[in-house]
C-alpha cells in the first residue's frame, strides 16, 4: 500500500527525477511556458509554487536567493525571477501555473498538456476549474433538463398542461 507516500516518483531514480524537475522549473521560468505530460506536470506544479513564493518573499533576503538557486540551474533565469515574481504575482497567493490539455501524445497516448505561467491581468479559474462558468451552467445540464421533459409520458403532459392552466384561471380546452 502507499499510505502517506507524497512523493510521485515518475519511473525514476531520485537522482534523475530531482535533476528532471530541476531542468523542467528553470525552462518554465525561462521560457514562460513547457509542453510535457500530465503527470510530470502535476509534480512540477508544487516546485514552481514555492519557488514562486520565495522570489515574492525574498526580494533582498539573502536565504531565499540561495534556496532557489539550488534549484534553478541559470542565473540568469533565477535572477529574473526574483526581479519580477513581486510585481507579475502580487495580486495572488497560489495559483502561478495554468495547465491545459493539449490531448495524446502521437507515439505512446500519453497525455499532454501545456503549462504556463499565469498573467498578471489573468482570472482566477472557478472552482470546477473553467474559468468564467459556474458549476452546473454548462450545455450538458440543459440538455438533460430538455431530455428530461422529452421523456415524460404523453399523459404526464397532458396533465402538467391541465394544471397549467387552471393556475392561469383558464378553463381547460378539453372539457
Amino acid at each position: 500500500m502507499r499510505h502517506r507516500k507524497s512523493i510521485v516518483k515518475l519511473g525514476r531514480t531520485a537522482s534523475h527525477r530531482d535533476a528532471m524537475l530541476r531542468n523542467m522549473v528553470t525552462s518554465l521560468f525561462e521560457y514562460g511556458r513547457i509542453q510535457t505530460t500530465l503527470s510530470k506536470a502535476k509534480a512540477l506544479r508544487p516546485l514552481a509554487d514555492r519557488l514562486i513564493g520565495l522570489a515574492k518573499a525574498g526580494k533582498g533576503d539573502l536565504t531565499a536567493l540561495r534556496r532557489a538557486a539550488a534549484v534553478i540551474t541559470k542565473r540568469k533565469v533565477l535572477d529574473r525571477l526574483f526581479a519580477e515574481a513581486g510585481d507579475r504575482f502580487s495580486d495572488r497567493v497560489s495559483g502561478f501555473t495554468l495547465m491545459a490539455r493539449t490531448g495524446p501524445r502521437p507515439g505512446d497516448a500519453a497525455p499532454l498538456v501545456i503549462l504556463e505561467l499565469t498573467s498578471p491581468g489573468q482570472p482566477r479559474a472557478a472552482v470546477g476549474g473553467r474559468p468564467g462558468k459556474a458549476k452546473g451552467t454548462g450545455d450538458r445540464a440543459k440538455r438533460v433538463a430538455q431530455s428530461s421533459r422529452k421523456a415524460a409520458p404523453p399523459e404526464a403532459k397532458e396533465e402538467k398542461e391541465t394544471k397549467e392552466e387552471k393556475e392561469a384561471g383558464e378553463k381547460p380546452a378539453s372539457e
